[in-house]
């Protein structure tokens, strides 16, 4: 059941937390936390999502804040999370994920050349040891052929796998044959989370790993049910979020999660602040499945400007009526 709007916006804020570094071309990453019945929850679709778009994440946030979801575990795997920095910073970056022996690389990123991925994927690597998993990230940014190239350069490194490295299915189909004796596995993200039908990628055969967040399909319940029809290994990984919303990608990867796969949920670590004064940082390579209890103090130390928080609130309003109206 849908809430009112007035049950929604009761107890809402909208926080703007500074990074650490440059992720995904931010640097602020802005989200509307609020709490219903359960705890709090939150609603965060990128700013650059359309209404249609972000209704999924606010079903996700009713989903979490209006009901009783019980952890299947006591904490999850994480990998850590590195940006597009040069390799003089991984080390540095890396010490913030203790216990962690995964590590997600970006690679693709604007501005940068796959010369530059080698190098920071060749300095993970030696950084973190043998023993470690490295996958790479490239956010759909390659073409076909770019993507064999780049692939067929960083196979050496023994990666786990190749995070939504072309844009559409028929790509990453075709990758795969193309790169069959690499050794290196596909995964889809954005073809799941972004996609009318998220799994129309696995009937293809485009995949060999589904990456899943719980606020782009909706919520707990709902990838849930993404990852049991999609037959696929499943990795859980963070959509950014505040400690709120890594809570709720925390109970969904304890209860759908492949075994021997680290979930992408200690980006905690990548803010200056965050809106619980315990966020669910990395220890011992983990992170606890619980709730984030947001402190009042840090909704307010941490608030977005006036304008930001009516664009917001803005914002929900819409995409509550789009909801009401379905």
């Amino acid at each position: 059941m849908l809430p009112d709007l007035a049950d929604l916006t009761a107890d809402a804020h909208v926080v703007a937390l500074p990074m650490r570094v440059r992720f995904r071309g931010i640097t602020v990453r802005e989200a509307l936390v609020l709490r219903g019945p359960a705890g709090w929850t939150e609603f965060s679709p990128f700013v650059e999502y359309d209404d249609a778009e972000a209704a999924a994440w606010l079903r996700a946030a009713v989903d979490f804040g209006w009901t009783d979801h019980e952890p299947a575990a006591d904490s999850v795997p994480v990998n850590a999370t590195v940006p597009a920095i040069a390799p003089d910073a991984v080390a540095g970056l890396l010490a913030r994920y203790p216990g962690c022996t995964t590590a997600k690389v970006k690679v693709a990123e604007p501005g940068t050349t796959v010369d530059d991925d080698v190098a920071r994927v060749a300095e993970v690597r030696r950084v973190m040891g043998a023993d470690a998993a490295v996958r790479v990230d490239a956010n759909g940014l390659w073409t076909l052929d770019q993507a064999v190239d780049a692939l067929e350069r960083l196979a050496p490194f023994d990666l786990q796998y190749a995070e939504q490295p072309c844009r559409t299915v028929p790509e990453l189909a075709a990758l795969r044959t193309r790169t069959a004796g690499l050794g290196v596995r596909v995964a889809a993200d954005e073809s799941v989370r972004k996609a009318a039908d998220p799994l129309a990628v696995a009937r293809a055969g485009a995949a060999d790993v589904l990456v899943v967040k719980a606020q782009p399909l909706g919520g707990v319940t709902a990838a849930q049910a993404v990852v049991a029809d999609a037959g696929l290994p499943c990795v859980v990984s963070s959509a950014l979020d505040t400690s709120v919303g890594l809570g709720m990608g925390a109970f969904l990867a304890a209860e759908a999660m492949t075994p021997g796969f680290a979930a992408g949920l200690g980006t905690a670590a990548m803010f200056e602040s965050d809106v619980t004064p315990t966020p669910l940082l990395p220890a011992g390579g983990r992170v606890p499945v619980r709730r984030a209890e947001a402190s009042r103090e840090l909704l307010e130390r941490n608030a977005a400007s006036p304008e930001r928080r009516a664009w917001w609130l803005a914002r929900l309003e819409r995409v509550h009526g789009l909801l009401a109206a379905a």
